[in-house]
């Protein structure tokens, strides 16, 4: 058992009380605590990530109680790739957050946004579906928090609009517990593939409505059409380093839906067959047309940058709601992509909200430190709309080609390539309005001349710009992780073996070390 495991959640869990009680009126203290922690936090993540690589699955029992009674930890590929990714991205967003001083404007900034990191990772690496549960109310309590930081009534209302809905969540996800509990008995899910094979197909009733209202549950949080509603507002309105931060959130509800429906209820599962494929395809259709149809339509730039999540999402969930091996793949590439993306547009948008009077597309004065903003927002815009030869580009080649030989191509290609025009028109009307327009402006001579942002701030978008070029060099080895990661998903067999600790070949068959050794 590593104890390696646990300090992903443990380190953010312990730093944000000791930032309220003893570092409270000391901002300096609590940057520096802040910034350190979440720089351990990816030095961790890459050891977990590291160790994970050669498809190792790693077990931390807490208290030393055994599954499926106790409460357990796993790493494996895929919720190591997600703690590293969310650890790397916190890092940046922070930086943006101190060098911008919006942890300046209101209270307890980073004790929250040690408390969201908390959630978010202990959701990443938990391997029993109560304590998903858990850490999903961890990061909605927190996030509501960060939401509403330096108030406002607009603030306030999207922040209400944001819990409501995610209280909907949660309601449903207990019942959905419920409903499994009282099915199986356990809620382990290393257990849970285990038992939900042996239910009598004459018996799914519960297990089926079970398994619909999850997926309802992490549709919501994926912010999948029809339950997208909260989303353009609620990151239109939050701070900038907030927004950013939430560009990962979305991916804890496509987490979510991966690790369920291909462990616990996976396509060829009996019991629930045909459950997600009959309408999250066309779900995910929508959600990428509504998502570019409402960036191109959006007359302020952060609601089209929140638009542009929503259709981020969409690509991802097509992808997913294939449910093949070369879905997945696809999937988790444009994972990655997407975050840093979003990420870096969100901060962008604080970056021309700081020069300018408001954030709508119309032409006004040059914001300060214009080429550079402009030159980010460029690169930042073609990686979103998926333009050559950003991993956009690839992201969305491989999810057409995992689409190739399904049923549904023409209707994936359809969408997916139209509306890859709508996000090109849509960003290339924003940027020539903000950046070029602008320079025909008068400039009144008595106004005020707006500070540049500071060189920290641009410090933050450029390491997130710089990630997306890597992940773009880098799309063969990181397409061979991902499939990798997708092949491990597929036989879960070493991953319940460890977690319950049966007898067996407990390596994965996929890694290369036993296919040297096999040869």
């Amino acid at each position: 058992m590593s104890h390696w495991i646990i300090l992903p959640i443990v380190l953010p869990a312990f730093l944000a009380p000791f930032i309220v009680l003893a570092a409270r009126y000391h901002i300096v203290i609590q940057r520096s605590v802040s910034l350190a922690g979440v720089f351990a936090l990816v030095v961790v993540a890459a050891g977990l990530a590291w160790q994970a690589s050669d498809g190792t699955v790693t077990l931390y029992q807490l208290g030393d109680w055994a599954a499926p009674f106790g409460i357990v930890l796993v790493a494996d590929r895929l919720s190591t790739l997600m703690v590293l990714l969310t650890a790397v991205l916190a890092f940046f967003v922070l930086l943006y957050a101190v060098g911008s001083r919006w942890d300046y404007r209101g209270w307890h900034f980073h004790a929250l946004y040690q408390f969201q990191l908390m959630g978010i990772m202990g959701a990443f690496l938990t391997g029993d579906l109560f304590n998903l549960f858990v850490f999903f109310e961890v990061l909605l309590i927190a996030s509501y928090g960060l939401m509403i930081h330096q108030g406002g009534t607009v603030r306030l209302r999207a922040g209400v609009q944001y819990v409501l809905y995610n209280l909907l969540g949660s309601t449903l996800f207990l019942f959905a517990l419920g409903a499994i509990y009282a099915q199986t008995g356990t809620l382990n899910m290393a257990d849970l593939a285990e038992r939900v094979q042996l239910i009598d197909p004459s018996d799914t009733v519960g297990i089926r409505i079970a398994a619909v209202l999850l997926l309802m549950v992490f549709a919501i949080k994926a912010a999948v059409v029809p339950l997208h509603f909260w989303l353009p507002s609620s990151y239109a309105e939050a701070p900038a380093p907030v927004a950013a931060l939430f560009a990962i959130m979305t991916k804890v509800g496509a987490y979510a839906i991966i690790r369920v429906y291909t462990m616990i209820f996976p396509p060829d599962l009996e019991a629930t067959a045909g459950l997600h494929g009959w309408w999250l395809l066309p779900a995910a259709l929508v959600s990428l047309a509504i998502g570019m149809v409402g960036l191109l339509a959006a007359r302020k730039l952060d609601r089209l940058v929140a638009f542009s999540v929503i259709g981020s999402m969409g690509m991802v969930m097509i992808s997913i709601s294939l449910f093949t091996a070369e879905g997945i793949t696809a999937a988790l590439y444009y994972i990655i992509h997407s975050t840093l993306a979003a990420g870096a547009l969100f901060l962008i948008v604080d970056l021309v909200r700081s020069s300018r009077a408001d954030l709508m597309l119309t032409a006004q004065a040059p914001v300060a430190g214009s080429a550079l903003t402009a030159g980010m927002f460029f690169m930042a815009a073609i990686a979103m709309a998926g333009l050559p030869p950003l991993s956009g580009f690839v992201g969305k080649l491989l999810i057409l080609d995992a689409s190739f030989d399904t049923g549904s191509v023409a209707w994936i290609w359809a969408v997916i390539l139209i509306s890859s025009l709508i996000a090109v028109v849509g960003f290339g009307r924003a940027g020539s309005v903000l950046f070029w327009k602008s320079q025909s402006v008068a400039v009144d001579p008595g106004a005020e001349v707006q500070a540049a942002p500071s060189p920290l701030s641009y410090v933050a978008v450029g390491g997130l710009l710089a990630l997306l070029v890597a992940h773009t060099v880098l799309a063969g080895p990181m397409t061979r992780y991902t499939s990798a990661i997708s092949a491990q998903l597929f036989a879960p067999e070493p991953y319940i073996a460890t977690v319950l600790d049966t007898p067996g070949k407990l390596s994965d068959p996929y890694s290369d070390t036993d296919e040297e050794e096999a040869h």
